[in-house]
C-alpha cells in the first residue's frame, strides 16, 4: 500500500492558517493501488483493525478444528489443510468441523455485511434486516414447510421462501417500496409479529421431535452444515460483493442527507433501494443455510463504527467482524461443557442483548 502525505495545516508569518497545498489527503489517510488504473482512499485505523480482525479470525478457525476430544492436533493440523489428513483427522475436518467452520464465516460475512447496507440506508444504529421481518418470514417458512410438506419441501427451502415472502408483502406494505425507511420498519414489525405468530402455532401443533428441530433451526443453528451449505452461502456473498462495492461511495454520500446527496449528483431513493434489496439477498442466502441467527446483523456494524471511529457505512469491516462474531458463538456453542451444543443462535442473541443493555444504560446516563 502506497501512502499519500499527511496534511497539516500550518501558519503563516502573521499567525493566518495556510491551506494545505493540492492533492494532499488528510492526516491519517492513504491510498491503496491496484495496477496502475484503481487507487482506493484508506484510512490506516480501519486497515489496522481489518488485518487485526483477520488475525483473530484465523486463531479462531484454528481452535474451531482443533478444540475438544475431537478436534484434530495442532501439530497435524497444517498436513490436514494440506490435503493429507486420514482417519479421524479427516472424518473432522471433512464432515465434522471443517464444513461448518466454512459456513459460519460467510454467514456471519453475509449477515454483518447485510446490517451494514441497512444501517447506513435508515440511518438507525438499531436497524437490520431482523427489523423488517425478514428473520421471522423465514422462521414461518421453516415451520410451514415442516407442518405441512414434510417429505416435499426441506426446511432450509422453506425458510427461503418464507423470507422472500416475508420481504414481498412488506414491500407492497409500505406503498413506496424500499424508499422509505419508516415504513419499512413499520410494516416489517407487523409482518414479523404474523410470522411468529404462525411458527408458535406450528411448534406447538408438530411432533415433539419435529417441533425440537424445528426450534433449533428456528433459533439458527450450524450443526450438521454440509459442504453443499458452504458452496450455497460462499456463492451468495461472492456474487454480493461487488454489488456492495459498488455501492459504498453512494451510501457515504447518502448519509449527508437527501438534500445534499442529491445536490452532490447522487440519488439517494434509488441507492436506498438497491442497499436494502442486497441486504435482502445476503441474509436470505444465509438464513437458508443456518436459520435466522439474530443479532449479528446488528452487532457487527455498531463494532465496526467504534473501532474504526470514522464515519461511513464500514461495509469491510462489518463483513470482517460479522464472520468473526459467528466464529466465536459458534465455537462457544461446541466448547462449553454446560450445554450439548445449544444452537448458536442462543448465544447471539446474548451478545445482542448485552449490546443492547450496553445502549440503554449510555442513554440513560447522557445528559438531557
Amino acid at each position: 500500500m502506497k501512502t499519500a502525505d499527511r496534511t497539516a495545516t500550518t501558519n503563516s508569518a502573521d499567525g493566518a492558517p495556510v491551506a494545505p497545498r493540492r492533492g494532499a489527503r488528510p492526516a491519517g489517510r492513504g491510498v491503496l493501488r491496484i495496477g496502475p488504473w484503481v487507487a482506493v482512499p484508506v484510512r490506516r485505523a480501519s486497515v489496522i483493525a481489518a488485518v487485526v480482525t483477520l488475525l483473530l479470525l484465523c486463531g479462531a478457525a484454528v481452535a474451531t478444528l482443533s478444540m475438544g476430544r475431537l478436534g484434530i492436533a495442532l501439530p497435524d493440523l497444517p498436513s490436514a489443510l494440506a490435503g493429507d489428513a486420514t482417519g479421524k483427522n479427516a472424518f473432522v475436518l471433512n464432515r465434522l468441523r471443517g464444513p461448518r467452520l466454512v459456513v459460519a464465516i460467510a454467514t456471519g460475512a453475509a449477515f454483518g455485511l447485510s446490517g451494514a447496507l441497512f444501517q447506513s440506508v435508515t440511518r438507525n444504529p438499531l436497524g437490520s434486516p431482523d427489523v423488517i421481518g425478514l428473520g421471522a418470514g423465514a422462521g414461518a417458512g421453516a415451520a410451514a414447510a415442516a407442518l405441512f410438506l414434510p417429505d416435499v419441501l426441506p426446511v432450509a427451502v422453506g425458510a427461503l421462501l418464507g423470507a422472500v415472502i416475508a420481504m414481498a408483502v412488506v414491500f407492497l406494505a409500505t406503498g413506496t417500496g424500499f424508499r422509505s425507511p419508516g415504513r419499512l420498519v413499520v410494516a416489517g414489525i407487523g409482518v414479523a409479529a404474523m410470522a411468529t405468530a404462525l411458527t408458535q402455532y406450528v411448534v406447538y401443533a408438530v411432533e415433539r421431535d419435529k417441533a425440537s428441530a424445528l426450534t433449533a433451526y428456528i433459533n439458527g443453528s450450524l450443526s450438521a452444515r454440509s459442504w453443499e451449505d458452504a458452496t450455497t452461502i460462499w456463492t451468495v456473498l461472492f456474487l454480493a460483493l461487488p454489488f456492495a462495492a459498488l455501492l459504498a461511495r453512494p451510501l457515504s454520500i447518502s448519509e449527508m442527507g437527501d438534500d445534499l446527496s442529491t445536490g452532490l449528483g447522487a440519488r439517494p431513493g434509488r441507492t436506498a433501494t438497491a442497499a436494502v434489496v442486497l441486504s435482502i439477498v445476503l441474509s436470505a442466502g444465509a438464513v437458508s443455510v443456518a436459520g435466522p441467527i439474530a443479532f449479528v446483523s446488528l452487532t457487527a456494524p455498531q463494532i465496526a463504527k467504534r473501532v474504526t471511529r470514522s464515519g461511513g457505512p464500514h461495509l469491510v469491516m462489518s463483513t470482517l467482524l460479522g464472520a468473526l462474531l459467528l466464529v466465536l458463538a459458534d465455537l462457544t456453542a461446541q466448547q462449553l461443557p454446560l450445554f450439548d451444543d445449544l444452537p448458536v443462535g442462543l448465544y447471539t442473541m446474548a451478545v445482542g442483548g448485552a449490546y443492547l443493555g450496553y445502549l440503554l444504560l449510555r442513554e440513560w446516563k447522557r445528559p438531557a
